[in-house]
């Protein structure tokens, strides 16, 4: 009979988290980005069929060292359409520091040291 192989998998910044408050060094660099994106308009909410709108994700990347080996995790902090007045935009980019605080302080209450960043 074979032996089956444990098959580990990082995908979410808890699971560092978790690493680290256990005692495991983890290092961690982050950048932070603005996915343009277009999203298409279904029938029916448009006068033209296969419209399309412009849109945007701020994402935080995120770059885990743990033993020597490099993981990334990529999370989104807003999804937001790209047309939008300026204070719209500006309130989306609060919204998404605001959540991004919440998170370097579970990183940095678990020991994690990085540099912060806001979008």
């Amino acid at each position: 009979m074979s032996e089956l192989k444990e098959t580990v998998t990082f995908a979410r910044l808890e699971d560092f988290i978790n690493m680290a408050e256990e005692g495991t060094p983890v290092r961690l660099e982050i950048e932070l980005r603005k996915q343009p994106l277009k999203q298409k308009v279904h029938p029916g909410e448009s006068a033209d069929m296969g419209d399309e709108i412009d849109t945007y994700v701020l994402l935080g990347d995120f770059t885990f060292d743990v033993e020597g080996k490099t993981y990334n995790v990529s999370k989104s902090y807003v999804f937001a359409g790209a047309e939008m007045m300026p204070s719209s935009a500006m309130m989306n980019r609060n919204v998404a520091n605001a959540r991004l605080r919440v998170d370097y302080q579970r990183l940095r209450e678990a020991g994690i040291e990085f540099e912060e960043k806001d979008f």
